[in-house]
């Protein structure tokens, strides 16, 4: 509660938190409008693969460039300019960088950034909740070692998610489900880069004027961002995925916690504790009443004990108008949106203030496995998320290491080895391996996770 405090105190010691923002996309765009109000903060630098791009991004938030920006780390440092370059690691690399944002949405690349931040003694907040989902109980073990903050991005679903997760724990409530709304039917889970903004309502001469992204937003639709997510939150939670993947049933925010709690109380759920996204549509294509379309959920109710302290809590819901199940024992809390990177500064204050994260993995409990779009052939070659090949789903992280499932966040330019059926998930004996950084790392991540769970069973 006193971050903002804390910020005046740095700016008037004269010692910003100094920010270095890679990619700067939609994410860092809107970060970029709101850093320079942030009393206390700098943005000593930006980096992406096009220092055009990054100048447009500071133009279109609000920012002078040509008065803002240089081309040296030095001059950034000496002046309170931003140094804009096209080389990641170098920024990384800069003296007197506190803190390092990857938003490039890339898995390797955001793998690769995070052990440069630890090396070189930077916090790191990961955007790329690609890169968390793949290899995020690595990073946090590194980051851990070098004594330095690993944080999730608050704004994004998972931070916010997790947040009102410890909320709820800290109150001594039990989280029974928690998850984010989106815009879902099931027929989502075909769609590609050519079809996706039919379902949209645009046509691809107005996506483009607009500059989006036909890949990344058809990742949003199919589903494979929503799984993502709640692996996100499982990992740093301990709250479970459904086995047979996310349900997406359509819930207004009346009927949260009717809906999304356990089915041997009327609900849902195969137990409590597990994550879930629930749709802003009926399965005919109808809007929901009172959907969470852009907000995030959790339900909850009293622990129980002899019966009297969680009836007299059910009683204070009553009481307080807690929006209920009909019962009165699962209660729900919501928020209606959220703020994505304009809400960003939230975890940079954090790492860098309290040296503690906006959540974090804090372990291997899911993961979201590669499948196939359509009946694939020996030869052809995966095109990642959003694509034409494969969409992901999410699993538990034990079934996704019996099976030896393909990571979606490497399911990018590996070529088939064999026949794979539509709506079949991916294996590593699926495809040809390229050798990298970022498949290493996971493939250690997986042996080290298996070793674990022989060893405690």
């Amino acid at each position: 509660m006193n971050l903002y405090t804390k910020l005046l105190a740095r700016q008037s010691a004269g010692k910003p938190i100094r920010v270095g923002l890679i990619g700067a996309g939609k994410f860092g765009s809107m970060f970029l409008s709101q850093v320079r109000h942030i009393p206390g903060m700098h943005l000593y630098g930006i980096a992406d693969l096009s220092a055009d791009r990054a100048r447009a991004a500071l133009t279109n938030t609000g920012w002078d460039a040509e008065a803002a920006t240089t081309s040296s780390f030095a001059n950034a440092l000496a002046s309170g300019r931003t140094c804009i370059t096209e080389d990641g690691e170098a920024l990384i690399r800069a003296d007197g960088l506190d803190v390092v944002i990857d938003a490039t949405g890339h898995p390797a690349a955001g793998i690769r950034h995070a052990l440069l931040a630890a090396e070189h003694g930077r916090h790191m907040v990961m955007v790329n909740v690609e890169a968390d989902v793949l290899a995020g109980a690595y990073l946090v073990e590194e980051f851990d070692r070098a004594g330095l903050v690993y944080s999730m991005a608050y704004g994004d679903q998972p931070a916010l998610v997790c947040e009102m997760i410890d909320w709820a724990r800290t109150c001594g409530f039990r989280v029974v489900a928690a998850g984010k709304g989106t815009k879902y039917l099931p027929q989502y889970a075909a769609s590609t880069p050519e079809t996706v903004w039919d379902h949209y309502g645009l046509t691809p001469e107005e996506a483009a004027k607009g500059g989006m992204n036909p890949q990344m937003f058809n990742s949003f639709l199919d589903g494979t961002k929503s799984a993502l997510e709640m692996a996100a939150i499982s990992n740093a939670s301990g709250l479970l995925a459904p086995r047979d993947g996310l349900l997406f049933p359509p819930v207004g925010t009346h009927d949260l916690a009717e809906i999304l709690k356990p089915r041997s109380a009327g609900g849902i759920l195969e137990q409590a504790g597990m994550v879930e996204v629930i749709s802003s549509l009926e399965r005919d294509g109808r809007h929901v009443f009172g959907d969470l379309r852009w907000g995030v959920y959790i339900t909850f109710e009293a622990m129980e004990d002899d019966g009297r302290g969680a009836d007299y809590v059910r009683r204070c819901f009553r009481e307080y108008q807690v929006v209920t199940d009909s019962s009165g024992r699962y209660a729900t809390l919501f928020r209606p949106s959220h703020l994505i990177g304009l809400e960003l500064g939230v975890s940079v204050a954090s790492a860098a203030l309290r040296g503690e994260p906006t959540g974090r993995t804090n372990g291997l409990v899911s993961d979201v496995v590669a499948v196939a779009k359509k009946a694939l052939k020996p030869g052809d070659v995966l095109d990642g998320e959003g694509g034409y090949t494969v969409w992901g789903r999410i699993a538990r992280a034990e079934d996704s290491l019996a099976m030896g499932g393909l990571p979606i966040g490497l399911a990018h330019n590996m070529p088939l080895k064999r026949a794979v059926a539509e709506g079949q998930m991916l294996s590593w004996d699926d495809v040809e391996a390229t050798e990298s950084q970022a498949v290493t790392i996971r493939r250690s991540m997986e042996d080290r996770a298996r070793t674990q769970r022989a060893a405690a069973a």
